[in-house]
């Protein structure tokens, strides 16, 4: 991809992140924060993430100028503060990925450089909101874990409604829904049920945490053995190509997981 599609590949991210963030503090004053439990100084620190996030679209937006993606329309499913601070979280941490993923195309460096200051602040970001407002670990251990494009555009598409027909053609897919079950509360070495649309024998699940992979054997009633020693962030996908994954052997995902770790790095 040129770096033109990589640019708008981001920007239909920050559209995303910028409509997330300024439709919740539209519909959330301080009292509601207040109400769902969160810290006094959340909803204001929320406003400067919000801030951030259009200052994100319009720097791209003036790069790409009249080749610019224009924004979508979405629906996020949150009902509450709390709520919206847990997705925050989760699209903040996506939001990473698909930076440190997508950096390999860039061939312009000041592109590269403009895309490594706006990950830099998307990790401060997740790493704010995962600590300072949800009370878990800021980060998942030394390195963060790179995304594909097709990976970051199906846990994406999820929220988008529908686009401008005049929007240029980005050269993504999303790969058909991966869920979890039971949603939360899983642990390392739970079992926990994987629903998705092809489930059939011989498919393994891949758990990408930093920049390794682990796997585990899928069942045919679709369970599967979380691996003892994950913590923090971790997404899996499943594959028809064992331990391999990429585009043409991911069957469904990525699903999030989140496995919390306390002050000694130990598994809460």
């Amino acid at each position: 991809p040129s770096d033109t599609t990589i640019l708008n590949y981001a920007l239909t991210l920050e559209h995303l992140e910028n409509a997330f963030y300024s439709g919740a503090l539209q519909q959330f004053d301080e009292q509601a924060f207040a109400d769902a439990g969160l810290p006094p100084y959340a909803r204001g620190r929320f406003q400067q993430v919000a801030d951030h996030e259009q200052a994100h679209v319009d720097f791209l937006s003036k790069a790409l100028g009249d080749n610019a993606t224009q924004p979508c329309g979405y629906n996020f499913p949150y009902t509450n503060p709390a709520e919206f601070s847990a997705l925050s979280q989760i699209l903040e941490g996506v939001g990473v990925s698909a930076y440190a993923g997508a950096a390999q195309f860039i061939t312009n460096k000041d592109y590269l450089t403009a895309a490594a200051v706006v990950l830099s602040t998307e990790a401060r970001h997740a790493s704010w909101v995962a600590s300072a407002v949800n009370k878990i670990q800021p980060w998942s251990g030394a390195l963060d874990t790179p995304l594909t494009l097709n990976e970051v555009y199906s846990l994406a598409s999820g929220f988008i409604t529908s686009c401008p027909d005049s929007n240029p053609m980005l050269p993504v897919k999303a790969f058909p829904v991966l869920t979890t079950s039971p949603a939360s509360g899983v642990k390392p070495g739970d079992q926990i049920t994987l629903s998705f649309e092809g489930l059939t024998d011989g498919l393994t699940a891949v758990f990408l945490t930093g920049l390794t992979t682990e796997s585990a054997e899928i069942e045919g009633d679709g369970t599967v053995t979380v691996p003892a020693d994950l913590k923090g962030t971790v997404y899996v996908v499943v594959t028809k190509g064992g331990a391999n994954v990429t585009d043409e052997s991911t069957v469904a995902g990525p699903a999030v997981l989140e496995f919390d770790i306390d002050s000694h790095g130990d598994l809460q």
